[in-house]
């Protein structure tokens, strides 16, 4: 696998204050800190490491241990600083739509709109409190989730030069380079390690590298790594294990080379800082944020020369151009954002363990139109299942499976093995167990790196005096000591090289037949065998993946799997899962490397597979699709997924992910499941959708009322509404708009992903509000005609009162149709969106005839302005109703 991070110019570096380019000759004298060298560079032996650290395999003195912790400080990596609920508080202010409602606050405190300055400000508190507290609750529940970690060492220490190495059980805080260790099965390594000596020693990378299978690990320094070819960088390198890994089976006894801070798993703590990356909902929020400021800087501007220069009026309209640029705002939608997003979240963690650790990425998973993840764990579970058993001619032989069965119970059962290898407790559990018992094991020579294979030794029912080996594993090893010709071994080894091509992978088996003796066994006796046949084993498909697959397919998400492993495997499981791989649709890390940014964007929409992936590599691929306009969410869970992680616009991980991988992501889930991504996107989309359905009605009505209260302010002798009046109207509009944050969007929401697109709202909002300014110019013609009817009154009052009541009808009316619309028809009971504009429908008729229409500057109606106002709605509602089907017709779900 790739390294997580590119090691330093040189082996060596001492941790005092010097340049990176400084040589490891110019470091101060003493012992330094060791670097597995990166790819391309010879690695030093373990002489040379020794020689470096000042330290030998008897391991040091406690003087020498004490000298090395001043220096090189514990063995603890970064701390994790918790945001504190006052700095998540500022930092919401910092919100686009929070600073415009601030500004508006300021302007109309400057002009002495208290009530207005006021109640902007209760609206920014409100939000800033709900916002904080929700991501404060979120980080307190994935500190929660942090995983235990090593608690103590053995070390092999000295009391004094001359002293025997002891060994002792000390603190991994107090771990210092140059300290020998003892690792045994289960053991997690405590910091970077070289290794001295080691036993069969495998290792699980996973939370480094992201690989799923155990990797071997041997001390020689003349054997090469993993594959035979020169390794591409320190987790290839099998002399060196590092912190975060897991010993899975054998023993070792290794030197500490680096610590603490000094750590490869403690750099990729350092990677997460830096600035955030701007999300989807970021994006969109700024977008539309400096549409709204335009058109606030221009409204008052606008009102006052207007009334100035038609009017003949100057300052005096100064707060009624405040109020109608507060008119245009949203105010509620920081609190209704933060409601919406708020509740989304409780329910995922309170239904599905989902941790949404900032809520503004809740908006951003339900905006993805593109799901990066890994095969393991998502697609397939982390252990294989047997295929097929296939005989020497390429046809199914049960016998095969028999003897593999074999091989790997006595294995286990002889060879004092902690646990099972992953493929035998595959192929025990597609076995005949009773036929098992059958035989009496006598001996087995476990699996070591260099043979690459296991032999078991049982004595057959029936056969006195003979014993039977059966030798299992890699297909090349396992040929070798087969009898045949060698036109066959070569037609068997083109037999198994397809079936791998298929993305399987491939054991061999073969058996002899031994007189009994006493005598241990040993490698030299696994020769002059009998090859029986193959044994194919595949990846053990997720449960849930191929129902979530289609979800994610039906809601329109592209899944594209990055992944370290063998191309054919990756299709391989696709395949499996009904995800059809086009031929063109799979690209390896040496195709990525040939390809520009711009090339790689293009190629990236046509392929579902990446191959052989390191790190950078997918770094490269999210950006690719994020610069092609997508919004890409990335399920990653080890440190070498970080960068990848903060490219993506939701960064996803599972509770039992790497540490730092866990505390870098944005969503946080209880299991690596897609089906929890699957909940996940729906929460987002639903509180997208409805943050989307409110921004559409208030914009649009607000709009439209704007585009009225200019026109009447140039037609009218007086001000076509109140200042007290326009923030009243406001004010009741935006509450009963609250209702939005617990109303459940048509169905349809889900089958697209919710992006807030300026542009498109801009639009909506656009032909929408110029039908709610028509409707409003009809009722100044019904209030002209009510005015000059018997018992008027106080035309000014009349007028006042008469748009009032209509403003608030026609938006409850917009409210119904493009808020609610068929959906509410097709249910029995009222939504809460029904139900606020009911509410406001009231307030709007009572209002005037209150005791508080005075106080506002409101009067009783004439009888007959009710029955004009009733033919006014009616013919704005048939008008929403035809605009609203043409909409949707031009926009399908």
């Amino acid at each position: 696998m790739e390294p997580v991070a590119e090691a330093a110019p040189h082996s060596v570096r001492d941790p005092g204050p010097r340049s990176a380019d400084t040589p490891a000759s110019a470091a101060a004298d003493g012992p330094g800190i060791v670097e597995a060298p990166a790819a391309g560079r010879p690695a030093p032996t373990v002489l040379e490491v020794l020689r470096r650290l000042d330290g030998g395999p008897r391991g040091l003195t406690e003087a020498d241990a004490e000298q090395r912790q001043s220096r090189f400080g514990a063995n603890d990596l970064p701390a994790r600083h918790e945001a504190r609920w006052s700095r998540l508080f500022v930092r919401s202010l910092r919100d686009p739509f929070t600073a415009v409602l601030l500004c508006l606050g300021l302007v109309s405190a400057l002009v002495s709109s208290w009530g207005t300055a006021a109640v902007i400000s209760l609206l920014v508190a409100v939000s800033c409190v709900l916002r904080a507290s929700g991501e404060h609750r979120a980080d307190r529940s994935t500190a929660a989730l942090r995983s235990l970690v090593a608690t103590t060492a053995t070390v092999l220490r000295r009391p004094h030069e001359d002293a025997r190495a002891v060994p002792r059980e000390i603190p991994v805080a107090e771990l210092v380079p140059g300290d020998v260790l003892r690792l045994g099965p289960g053991d997690l390594v405590p910091a970077d390690v070289r290794l001295l000596r080691a036993n069969g020693l495998t290792v699980h990378q996973s939370a480094l590298t992201g690989e799923s299978a155990p990797v071997p690990k041997h001390a020689d320094d003349d054997r090469p790594a993993r594959g035979g070819q020169d390794p591409a960088g320190p987790f290839e390198r099998p002399q060196w294990c590092f912190q975060g890994s897991s010993v899975t089976a054998g023993s070792a006894t290794a030197v500490v080379t680096a610590t603490g801070p000094h750590t490869r798993f403690a750099a990729a703590h350092g990677r997460t800082s830096g600035p955030p990356r701007a999300s989807a909902f970021d994006r969109s929020v700024h977008g539309i944020s400096w549409i709204l400021i335009r058109f606030m800087l221009l409204t008052p501007p606008l009102v006052l020369m207007a009334n100035a220069a038609l009017r003949g009026r100057g300052l005096e309209t100064l707060p009624f151009a405040v109020a109608v640029a507060v008119g245009l705002t949203p105010e509620m939608l920081p609190v209704l954002v933060t409601l919406c997003l708020a509740r989304g979240a409780s329910l995922l963690a309170r239904t599905h363990g989902v941790i949404v650790r900032r809520l503004p990425a809740l908006h951003d998973i339900g905006a993805a139109d593109v799901l990066c993840l890994d095969k393991t764990g998502t697609l397939t579970q982390d252990r294989p299942v047997v295929d097929r058993a296939l005989g020497p001619d390429g046809s199914d032989a049960a016998d095969v499976l028999h003897w593999a069965a074999v091989n790997a119970w006595w294995t286990l059962q002889l060879a004092d093995l902690p646990q099972p290898d992953a493929l035998d407790e595959a192929i025990l559990d597609a076995a005949d167990e009773d036929a098992l018992t059958a035989y009496d094991g006598t001996a087995a020579v476990p699996f070591d790196p260099l043979r690459r294979l296991t032999t078991a030794v049982v004595r057959t029912p029936g056969r006195l005096g003979r014993h039977t080996l059966v030798t299992k594993g890699d297909v090349d090893a396992v040929l070798e000591r087969c009898v045949l010709a060698d036109d066959e071994r070569e037609r068997l080894r083109g037999l198994a090289a397809r079936q791998a091509a298929d993305g399987l992978r491939v054991l061999a088996v073969a058996t002899a037949d031994r007189p009994a003796r006493t005598r241990d066994y040993t490698p030299a006796d696994e020769r002059g065998l009998t090859f029986r046949g193959l044994l194919t084993l595949r990846d053990a498909l997720a449960p849930t993946a191929a129902e979530a697959l289609r979800v994610l397919t039906d809601r329109r998400v592209t899944v594209k799997v990055l992944t370290g492993d063998h191309p054919g495997t990756a299709v391989r499981a696709c395949r499996d899962l009904g995800v059809p791989v086009a031929e063109d649709a799979v690209l390896t890390a040496a195709d990525l490397e040939g390809l520009t940014d711009s090339e790689l964007a293009r190629a990236a929409r046509r392929t579902t597979v990446f191959a052989r992936c390191t790190p950078e590599h997918k770094t490269r691929v999210v950006r690719a699709l994020r610069a092609d306009g997508h919004t890409v969410g990335f399920l990653g869970d080890g440190v070498n997924d970080l960068p990848a992680l903060r490219a993506a616009d939701v960064g996803i991980a599972p509770r039992d992910a790497a540490d730092v991988s866990r505390e870098s992501a944005d969503v946080v889930l209880a299991d690596k499941d897609l089906t929890a991504i699957a909940h996940a996107i729906a929460a987002g989309r639903y509180a997208g959708g409805n943050i989307a359905t409110y921004l559409r009605v208030t914009l649009s009505s607000n709009l439209g009322n704007v585009i009225a209260m200019l026109s009447a302010g140039l037609l009218l002798p007086f001000l076509p509404m109140l200042p007290a009046q326009v923030l009243a109207q406001n004010l009741c509009f935006d509450a009963a708009q609250l209702a939005f944050a617990r109303d459940r969007p048509d169905p349809g929401v889900l089958r697209r992903p919710t992006v807030l697109r300026p542009g498109d709202l801009l639009r909506f909002i656009g032909g929408f509000g110029a039908l709610n300014a028509v409707a409003d110019l009809l009722t100044f013609g019904v209030l002209a005609l009510a005015l000059h009817g018997p018992g008027t009154g106080d035309d000014e009052a009349v007028f006042h009162s008469g748009w009032f009541t209509e403003n608030l009808l026609t938006q409850a009316l917009v409210m119904l149709l493009l808020g609610a619309g068929r959906r509410t028809a097709e249910r029995r009971s009222p939504t809460p969106v029904t139900w606020a504009a009911l509410v406001l429908t009231a307030i709007g008729l009572a209002l005037p005839l209150s005791p508080l229409g005075p106080l506002l500057g409101l009067t009783a109606l004439p009888a007959g302005y009710y029955l004009m106002l009733t033919a006014v709605l009616a013919l704005y509602a048939v008008a929403l109703l035809a605009a609203r089907r043409r909409y949707r017709r031009h926009h399908p779900a």
